[in-house]
């Protein structure tokens, strides 16, 4: 390569950094470039695959690192004091000894980064050296080179199993549609297979793709971190676009299954692929008790100010006394002395030298490890482990930790963080015609008994009911033993497929839809129903046997017999002889139309068994299936389309295959119908609603199946089967929709629309220039979509039910008699949001809730006016001193848009904070994070978050403390999270218990640290009263550095790890304990300023007793220092054990440790040349029994004020804490009795049984108006618009 100018390399980074902000990025291949030097390449000027994630390099670590630790002021001014310590003038101790403990503190933290930055490195190199496929011109094949070796522009090819190594545009895939299935558990924690499909009319060299032939230039969006959009167009020699978006883009990081291979294009390569835009790092939180203590620094800092100045003062005071100049003030080589008022202005300095351990310097790393210890203590906690997932507790967050015990508003998502996110089929309504599914209701009845399990349970039902079928082989019952026997283990075979529990996956047909299905005729609404069904979803279809193909240490066996389909269809049956009878065949019957169809239908071995026809009707019993059904395995991205397939599987219209272009359903009388998919309209927060566009193989006309939100799709209805009859149907549908949601049901609306040829015409024009658009593209798909997605036909709506989570409601009750506000935001319908708060407690049924829904701004102001005026009466009126009226909001999006507008905000937070509890309802994921952002910045509180999906991200990163719950909606929570959970019961006992703990721990430690640091620093300037406040120490240089490294640095940091003010179980059974920490807490303004003072006093004790008992004697000034260094160490360490609430083993041994500690140093010491405090001098003072007795009513009487202070505290107004640690000591029945008269007296909660019934939900039946919504609590506000 010739040397380029300095010029030329200027000029050529100008334009690079041009190329790489340019909104647009218009890439070619590299191949026709192949071999030629770097700077001719036409793709140079973005960054390769190489990444690097350290932060230092191995010659700058030292000034990079040195420069990030001076960020932290206390590490600059103890720097600071290091380097004025080695001017003479204000030379208060050895330089070298001043410098020891910054730098022993600083080498700690250097030696911490560098550890940690070279695993990085590790972890880089590692990745930079994995192989990769390439293709080579020069070869004409791929060629294996390392990731770091890629580039933008070239052509990879990935296999099976193969993680991507950079952002690939798939162009070719080994599939005939076109189809790579990807894993993205790396980078969002799904599981569930993704379908990536190859961008259309790229590949022209069918059957293998020649990455020569590729001539287009590909046209892509600057690179962002957002995963779930990419904009892009290849535009072809022709100057013909072809849109590409993120259905067509490999991201670095995913795995590649079941798919032979595919070849992909470079567009984003290393720090720019979209995996690596997204990994910033752990996030880093200040805790409000942090906040907290560098205020209570600041205050130190004034003080030893203050302290340095009256010295300053007291010196030049003391030298202005003196008639002439004392012989020991010696001057300077030239004979001049410094004037008493520069002389005191360098005692200034001398004294912050010398009283610089006011300022705690080793507490911020006792912090730390306090925090390490908690955290360690929280993640192996068994009671938060979950045993059906297998999963314990994260803590991705390690300075925040005593957070969880200030919280004093929760807010929290309700589908699969209250609920258990396993949508089942419960109820369907088609062409106004309700099915209540009575069968699959009894069977849901049995499984929610608590002892039940649910696989058992499934195998239990289908042996109690296999009497029910008679099979012609007698081997066929020994097949079925063989299948019930597998039954249990499916679930774990399955465990790497969100949303396919038995639960979920087993649907009991409704007798009286399977007699219409059998009258249906084959262009009915019935078939369409079904239909939309098993096709509007983005569902997955691979086989059960060969599901996830992996590499070899991750296969998994999942061996299936053929019987299986018999023996879930059993299952499926349960008790009722009809359906057994009904469904013992599902195929077999043939008519003349079957060859004017070409439908054909596949037996058991797989060959075409002639034409057969589409009828619905279900066919005689007798015949076997033709596919095995159970075989199937559907991986859905959201519960509720898993739910709806399978309830679709159940009647007969079986999912059997899904592709970019096609999908194919089986009929339930056996045939097969392969749709041609001409476009997925996907979901959207806006739009509410998902469709697919399909060409009928038998009709031939194109079909538009729309599922969506209720009042999102009642709106679009146009009028195709008649007006009278679609508002009849329509009408009915809605009314069922209302009782569906009044039992807690999430709804769907199921319809249909018939596109007319000119009209899809004209669409697919409006749809490919808005794919192709690369300005405001999302904007233009959604209003493609929102043009065709009107005149829809109602075919029918859907209740799936999400169940609670396990104790849920204890949990929630807890939460409030800790003091703690929960609010619920929820998508789901007013309706079932409302029947669901019921169910968990956060609604009562003696309170009074306030149902606000409006439609204008206007009356909202006039409604919440009207509203706070009569809570306030409520308030203010003296007949209600002792009572508290318990009052709950339900409160709708719409309304919540207009109550977060400026001028009504304020009023709302007042309303809100009056409530006992919030119901947020039709909300979005933006606004979920507003309101958490209004009250934590109005109230000033803590907030904490809890959520499970990815619409909940938002909401957990606006709070102080965000929880990610572990579902089945993928890990992008848990990712944004600094908790992780695996059920929201475990909130209960991280906050209540760890929570507790982990403040009062910390605050008391932290209390104790200035406490300690200013009882010691004190014995010196007490001193300086007797020295003429010349800086000099009475203590050893080195025995007060030893003091706070080794002979009381652990006490405190066990203190704040270890010890239990109250035991687990009374935090459990007492959640009101949790309130000592809202607020202020224990660490308040108060309290440091107590400490400090008794550390003043302790100070004083110290010092004078010993100074009155020595006056007079000939004890020199190290050998007086001895009895108040040591008298200080028995004091703090003594102080300490008053303050331990839980003696432990490790305590004592601690404790007890640092005094033999010190004694043994010190002796040591005493003869070593290092020693400036005279040979000998601890062992003469040892044989004294004078040092004893001092040091021992010393002690004494510097703890005597603390210890009657806490004696009669805890006789006269013990706290709630004292209170319940003197519970604890209690046998288990007397505690018990004692706990119940305790919440009696504090209003807890003692009538209502955890178990209270659910609210009844008014049957289809009957339809007055006595529901939930409208009893004698409630409080409607509900306006419509009717300018």
């Amino acid at each position: 390569m010739p040397m380029m100018s300095p010029l030329a390399l200027l000029r050529d980074a100008w334009r690079g950094q041009k190329a790489r902000d340019k909104d647009l990025r218009n890439l070619v291949s590299n191949l026709p470039y192949e071999g030629l030097d770097k700077w001719k390449q036409p793709n140079r000027h973005f960054p390769g695959n190489g990444i690097k994630t350290t932060k230092y390099t191995a010659l700058l670590f030292l000034p990079m690192n040195l420069f990030e630790q001076f960020h932290r002021l206390a590490n600059l001014y103890f720097v600071g004091l290091a380097i004025l310590n080695f001017v003479p003038v204000v030379q208060a101790f050895k330089p070298e000894v001043a410098v020891i403990p910054i730098a022993v503190i600083m080498s700690l933290t250097a030696i911490k980064d560098a550890w940690e930055d070279f695993r990085r490195y590790q972890s880089d190199k590692k990745l930079n050296a994995m192989p990769c496929f390439v293709y080579s011109r020069k070869k004409k094949c791929f060629v294996e080179k390392r990731w770091k070796d890629v580039r933008v522009g070239d052509f990879l090819k990935v296999e099976s199993n193969d993680i991507v190594p950079a952002d690939l545009l798939l162009l070719y895939t080994s599939d005939p549609s076109g189809v790579c299935h990807i894993e993205t558990s790396n980078l969002d924690g799904e599981t569930n297979l993704k379908q990536r499909s190859a961008v259309p009319g790229v590949c022209i060299t069918d059957p293998e793709f020649e990455p020569e032939s590729f001539t287009g230039i590909i046209v892509c969006e600057k690179p962002n971190n957002n995963l779930n959009h990419f904009k892009c167009y290849v535009e072809n020699v022709e100057k013909e676009k072809v849109g590409a978006g993120i259905t067509n883009l490999l991201l670095r990081g995913c795995t590649v299954r079941n798919t032979d291979c595919a070849v992909g294009f470079v567009v984003y390569a290393g720090r720019e692929t979209k995996s690596m835009l997204n990994n910033n790092g752990p996030r880093y939180k200040r805790s409000r008790l942090e906040r907290r203590l560098n205020i209570d620094v600041f205050f130190c800092m004034l003080l030893l100010f203050t302290m340095c100045i009256i010295g300053s003062l007291g010196h030049y005071l003391w030298l202005e006394a003196m008639p002439s100049v004392p012989l020991y003030l010696v001057p300077q080589s030239d004979g001049h002395l410094d004037s008493p008022s520069l002389s005191s202005f360098y005692k200034f300095f001398s004294m912050i030298i010398l009283l610089q351990i006011l300022i705690p310097i080793s507490l911020y790393v006792s912090i730390e490890l306090v925090k390490i210890g908690q955290i360690f203590f929280i993640t192996n906690d068994l009671d938060l482990y979950d045993e059906e997932s297998d999963t314990t507790i994260q803590c991705k967050a390690l300075n925040i930790t005593e957070d969880l015990g200030q919280i004093q508003y929760i807010f929290s998502d309700k589908t699969g963080t209250l609920t258990e996110n396993k949508m089942v089929f419960r109820r369907c309504s088609i062409m106004g015609t309700e099915y209540p599914h009575k069968e699959n209701a009894v069977r849901l009845a049995v499984i929610n008994k608590p002892d039940e399990d649910e696989d058992v349970l499934f195998s239990q039902t289908s042996l109690s009911t296999k009497p029910g079928w008679s099979l012609d082989s007698e081997a066929s019952s020994s097949q079925e033993k063989k299948s019930e026997r597998s039954c249990r283990g499916k679930g774990k075979a399955h465990s790497d497929v969100a949303f396919s529990s038995p639960l979920e996956t087993e649907v009991i047909p409704d007798q009286k839809l399977l007699r219409q299905i059998r009258r249906a005729e084959r262009i009915d609404a019935y078939l369409d129903f079904f239909l939309a069904l098993a096709i509007c979803n983005t569902v997955v279809v691979s086989m059960a046997t060969g599901k996830r193909l992996r590499s070899p240490g991750f296969i998994q066996s999942s061996q299936s017999n053929p019987l299986d389909t018999w023996s879930s269809l059993v299952k499926r049956a349960g008790s009722v002889r009809e359906t057994l009878s009904t469904w013992a065949g599902l195929r077999h019957r043939t008519t003349s139309e079957a060859s004017d169809m070409g439908l054909t239908v596949q037996g058991l071995s797989g060959e075409p068994t002639g034409p057969q026809t589409c009828s619905l009707h279900v066919p005689p019993q007798g015949t076997t299936p033709a596919v095995h059904a159970d075989n199937l395995c559907y991986e859905a991205e959201s519960p509720d389309e898993a739910a709806l397939v399978h309830a679709a599987k159940a009647y007969g219209f079986i999912l059997l295959s899904r592709t970019p272009d096609s999908v194919m359903v089986r009929l339930p009388s056996g045939a097969q119908l392969r749709f041609e998919v001409l476009d997925t309209l996907t979901f959207d927060s806006n739009r509410k609603r998902m469709s697919v566009l399909v060409r009928h193989p038998i009709s031939r006309q194109y079909i538009l199946y729309t599922k969506g939100a209720d009042y999102a799709i009642m709106e679009l209805l146009g009028t195709p089967y008649g007006d009278k009859r679609q508002k009849a149907i329509a009408s009915d549908t809605q009314q069922h929709l209302d009782c569906y949601a009044k039992e807690g049901l999430r709804t769907l609306c199921i319809t249909k629309k018939v596109v007319s040829d000119s009209e899809y015409e004209s669409w697919a024009v409006t749809r490919k220039q808005a794919l192709a658009a690369m300005d405001n593209r999302e904007q233009l798909i959604m209003e493609s979509a929102v043009q065709i997605e009107t005149n829809l036909c109602l075919l029918g709506a859907t209740g799936v039910e999400d169940r609670l989570q396990d104790s849920v409601p204890d949990t929630i009750i807890a939460l409030r008699e800790a003091g703690i506000q929960v609010w619920v935001l929820t998508g789901d319908k007013p309706e079932t949001a409302v029947n669901i708060g019921y169910a968990c407690r956060l609604l009562e049924q003696e309170d009074l809730v306030i149902n606000m829904s409006c439609t204008n701004k206007v009356s909202c102001t006039s409604i919440l006016e009207c509203t706070l005026e009569e809570v306030r009466r409520y308030r203010n009126d003296p007949r209600n001193v002792d009572t508290t009226l318990d009052i709950s909001l339900v409160i709708d999006g719409r309304t919540l848009t207009m109550m977060m507008s400026p001028d009504l905000r304020e009023r709302f937070v007042d309303l809100a904070k009056h409530c006992r509890s919030v119901l947020c309802c039709r909300v979005t994921p933006l606004q979920k994070s507003q309101v958490v952002k209004l009250i934590r910045e109005k109230l000033k509180v803590m907030t904490l978050a809890v959520g499970d999906g990815a619409n909940d991200v938002n909401m957990i990163q606006a709070a102080d403390i965000g929880v990610g719950i572990s579902g089945q909606e993928g890990m992008q929570a848990v990712m944004a999270s600094d908790f992780a959970i695996s059920r929201f019961k475990h909130l209960k006992k991280l906050l209540l218990v760890h929570g507790h703990w982990c403040y009062s721990r910390l605050a008391n430690m932290i209390i104790y640290f200035f406490y300690k640091n200013a009882a010691n620093v004190n014995l010196l300037f007490w001193y300086q009263f007797f020295c003429g406040f010349t800086a000099n120490s009475v203590i050893d240089h080195w025995l007060m550095i030893f003091f706070n490294l080794f002979f009381t640095s652990v006490p405190p940091v066990m203190f704040g790890i270890m010890d239990k003010d109250v035991s687990a179980e009374m935090l459990m059974g007492l959640p009101e304990l949790y309130r000592t920490g809202q607020g202020k807490g224990e660490y308040s303004f108060l309290t440091f300023w107590i400490s400090m003072l008794d550390a003043f006093y302790q100070s004083l004790v110290a010092f004078f007793i010993p100074y009155y008992t020595y006056r007079g004697s000939d004890i020199d000034i190290y050998a007086f220092g001895t009895p108040l260094n040591t008298i200080s160490l028995f004091t703090i360490l003594l102080h300490l054990s008053i303050e331990i609430k839980a003696w432990t083993f490790v305590h004592a041994v601690i404790i007890l440790g640092s005094v033999l500690l010190y004694f043994i140093v010190t002796l040591a010491y005493g003869v070593m040349f290092l020693n400036n405090s005279g040979y000998w001098n601890l062992q003469a003072q040892m044989v004294d029994p004078m040092f004893y007795l001092v040091c021992c009513i010393s002690t004494v009487v510097a703890l005597l004020p603390r210890y009657l202070f806490h004696v009669l505290k805890n006789s006269i107004a013990p706290s709630p804490i004292v209170q319940a640690r003197h519970l604890d000591t209690l046998e288990s029945s007397t505690r018990d009795n004692w706990i119940k008269e305790w919440r009696s007296f504090r209003g807890g909660v003692l009538d209502k049984t955890l178990d209270v019934s659910i609210p009844p939900s008014p049957s289809l039946e009957s339809t007055d108006d006595d529901s939930i919504m409208e009893d004698e609590h409630t409080l409607n506000v509900m306006t419509e618009n009717h300018l």
